[in-house]
């Protein structure tokens, strides 16, 4: 029997509930947009949004600029970082998103953009950010708590993209955030924990990326930022490096280092991650590189998005690499839950 078709051992390894957390995404994605709807403000003369997170918080973000690249009338930028760019003003919508609500850059980004005359509206379960915001009279949208960050990607996309909506700044997206969940929802039977390896996508990738490097390709527009959610989540869930890059960008540096260390590029796994928004010319470099790479590294796949809406295609792949970055912690043995090294960093960065 295959380790991931050993339902006791998932359970008695699963502690915190992650398997949980993943099957229920759709549901978490129905309760941001009910709570979202709630959720009013006044913003004016607005020139460029701002969405400031960090980890799981920014995803969100990243997400919702990938999303939205084709509609949205202003700029939309998401930043990982203490400061905020130099052209933040009062024509500026700044969207602070900490699930915590105590992660120290974004703080620092608040506090900065606040004294920059920002128009400020935060997102979190609560903490400092809460408490600062309310106090400065800026809008709070509260969402739940108990989850790890970044298994709340339903909540941080789709408040940000529902606030954005209700600052009248895009279309209202509801139709296509409940067609993303029927998506999801349908997905899930084919990636659940009862869906034996042989017949899950989610349980192959994480048997390939076991004991190897998985290196995740998206493309440029498309699914850029979701190859970047599949290494974080291998890194957090799976406690496993991985890396990720793009196309077209790639073809002009990285494929010229596919020749040494040999016996290190025989533990590569490289996956595409194909959606049909593809550029056709990034589709034909796809093939080409495929050629060159293949004899090198161990195993060459993709994974292509399903559903109808690009928000659909988008999210499901998030899905599959949610799925097998917690099947890769199984197979290493551990909860994909902790995360002992963050929280020892926060520990020694508070002293």
């Amino acid at each position: 029997m295959n380790k991931l078709d050993d339902l006791d051992r998932l359970h008695k390894l699963d502690k915190e509930g992650m398997l949980d957390a993943v099957y229920h995404l759709p549901e978490q994605m129905e309760e941001a947009l009910s709570i979202s709807e709630e959720f009013s403000f006044k913003v004016s003369n607005l020139k460029n949004i701002v969405i400031a997170g960090m980890g799981g918080s920014a995803i969100g973000g990243d997400i919702a600029r990938v999303y939205l690249a084709g509609c949205a009338p202003i700029p939309i930028t998401v930043i990982r970082s203490y400061d905020v760019p130099a052209f933040v003003d009062s024509s500026t919508l700044f969207v602070t998103s900490s699930y915590s609500g105590n992660t120290e850059e974004t703080l620092s980004s608040y506090d900065e953009a606040k004294g920059k005359g920002a128009q400020i509206i935060a997102i979190t379960t609560g903490g400092k950010l809460k408490e600062l915001a309310s106090s400065d009279g800026y809008p709070v949208l509260v969402i739940p708590k108990g989850y790890q960050p970044r298994a709340a990607i339903g909540y941080s996309f789709v408040t940000i993209i529902m606030s954005l909506y209700k600052a009248g700044i895009v279309e209202d997206p509801s139709d296509d955030i409940k067609d993303a969940c029927e998506t999801l929802k349908g997905l899930r039977e084919q990636l659940k924990q009862d869906v034996k390896c042989e017949d899950n996508t989610a349980k192959q990738l994480a048997d390939d990326f076991c004991g190897r490097l998985p290196v995740i390709y998206g493309s440029a527009g498309t699914t850029e930022i979701i190859a970047q959610r599949w290494k974080t989540q291998v890194s957090e869930n799976g406690k496993a490096m991985a890396y990720y890059n793009v196309f077209s960008e790639l073809n002009h540096n990285e494929v010229v280092g596919f020749s040494y260390p040999k016996e290190l590029l025989k533990k590569f796994v490289i996956i595409y991650l194909e959606d049909s928004d593809d550029n056709a010319r990034i589709k034909k470099r796809m093939e080409i590189t495929r050629d060159i790479i293949k004899d090198a590294v161990y195993k060459v796949d993709e994974v292509r998005s399903a559903g109808g809406s690009k928000l659909s295609r988008l999210f499901s792949l998030i899905y599959i690499g949610d799925y097998a970055s917690v099947y890769l912690a199984f197979l290493n043995g551990t909860d994909p839950s902790p995360v002992t090294k963050i929280d020892y960093l926060k520990d020694q960065l508070a002293k």
